[in-house]
Order: structure tokens, then sequence, then C-alpha cells
């Protein structure tokens, strides 16, 4: 297990003991981070990436770099494969980054989670594992389905009434399951105690999530 926090420090658990079994201090706050089989990314203040590989006993840190968008981390997620991963920062973007060298595919970034004028926090990706396709969830509280490989969007949901902190497919890819919450992205203000905290499961078909075939030029 790790886990990482606003004092810095990444620590690794064996959850048979009370007291981490190593502890790495890095030098902003963690604002998130994933961990998939031997690849795991951390996302800080800072606008630093830091990139690591847990595939042997002790996590050795393979790279750092800085963030390529130009507002504060606000999520981080690994690709399926390992090869890469999403970053999703305050001001509605994403960018896919890619660890290694795959094929002809170079990092980009793209705008998302925006209506006409406001610009929303993109605050979750969830990866579908079986066709590597993902999802964003924002302060507008509009879920969005996305093709990385052929820069497609592939669905839109209408907005709920609230903001969407958090959200996961599970393993089989065919549930993604989401949270309504207020996530303080406007400040205290506009807090409305007594609203309702609610999970909402979506039953995903191929027809929404699996990549779309790319039209011949």
């Amino acid at each position: 297990v790790v886990s990482g926090g606003w004092d810095g420090k990444l620590k690794f658990w064996d959850t048979r003991s009370p007291t981490p079994a190593g502890e790495f201090q890095l030098a902003e706050r963690v604002y998130d981070f994933d961990v998939r089989g031997n690849l795991m990314v951390v996302g800080t203040a800072g606008r630093h990436v830091f990139i690591y590989d847990v595939s042997g006993a002790q996590p050795r840190e393979h790279s750092r770099k800085e963030s390529p968008l130009k507002y504060n981390t606000r999520c981080i997620s690994c690709f399926p494969d390992q090869t890469g991963f999403a970053i999703g920062s305050i001001e509605g973007r994403v960018g896919i980054q890619y660890v290694q060298k795959v094929g002809n595919k170079d990092h980009f970034a793209f705008k998302c989670h925006r209506q006409d004028s406001s610009v929303y926090s993109v605050n979750a990706i969830a990866f579908q594992n079986q066709y590597g396709t993902f999802a964003t969830v924002g302060s507008d509280g509009v879920v969005t389905f996305w093709d990385k490989d052929n820069k497609q969007r592939l669905k839109a949901f209408s907005a709920i009434r609230q903001t969407i902190p958090c959200a996961a497919f599970n393993a089989q890819g065919n549930l993604f399951a989401y949270a309504s919450s207020y996530d303080w992205s406007k400040g205290s203000s506009f807090y409305a105690p007594g609203t309702p905290n609610e999970i909402f499961i979506h039953y995903t078909s191929d027809d929404e999530i699996k990549p779309k075939a790319t039209r011949k030029k």
C-alpha cells in the first residue's frame, strides 16, 4: 500500500505492520498519484511529476519532469499498458504523456470540462482496462469518455447537479462508478448544507467505450 500527503511524503506500507516499510521525502505536497503494475507516477505542487519503477524490492526513481500543463495538477492516472500516464489540471486540460517511446505516438494535451467561457477542474481520470480508453470527470458535473490513441471524444454525459470528485471503472470495464459531492472548487460560499452526496453506477456498453474505427482520408 502506498500513501502520499501534503507533508510531501510518500510512504510504503505492509498492512501487517503499523509503521511504514519505506518513505520518500519529496520537495512539495503530493496532490495525486497512481500505481499500475511496475509504474508509479506522482504529481505534486509546483507542477512536478515523479516517475518510479516499483518492480523491485525498493521503488526506484525512473525520471522526473515538469507537468505539460500550465496550472496545478489535480489528478494522474497510469495507462493500463504502463507505457505512460494522463494528467489533469485545475484549468480544464488533460495531458497525455509517454514514459516509453511507443511507435509514432507523441505527447499531447487537450481542453475539456469547459462551458462557454467557464473553465472547470478535471477532478479524476479513470482508464478502462480492456480498451485503454478513459473517462474524465470534473467540477462541471460532466462525465466524458475519450480515446487517446485516436484523439477522439467517445461520449459526453449530461451534467448532473453537483461536481464530480472521483470515478473508476471495475476490473472488467463494464461498470463505471462516479460520486457527486461538493469539491470546494468555488469556496465555502457555494457549499449547500443538506445537499445529498450520491454514488452513480453506469453500465458501460462497448458502443460507449470501445475505440471507433478511424475514417480513411
